[in-house]
């Protein structure tokens, strides 16, 4: 299984979400994204588009006061 890392922090909404998609359109099945941002919006954003997509979140976790990391498989 190979990771993949995007890093957003910085970015608005919808932006983080934008970019995310985007990656994982190239990404093949079984891959994972690995994705650091700091839009509170994308706390959110991010989980609820994996689930709707089929994708699991396999870590969401707070790094500092206002940046998170989320892990997100690709589904088979």
């Amino acid at each position: 299984m190979s990771q993949h890392h995007l890093q957003v922090v910085g970015m608005v909404c919808p932006f983080p979400l934008v970019e995310a998609k985007k990656v994982m359109q190239d990404l093949p099945a079984g891959s994972e994204l690995v994705i650091d941002f700091d839009c509170t919006q994308a706390t959110e954003s991010l989980p609820r588009w994996a689930a709707t997509d089929g994708h699991e979140v396999t870590s969401f976790e707070q790094t500092d006061d206002a940046q998170w990391r989320i892990v997100i498989r690709k589904k088979k």
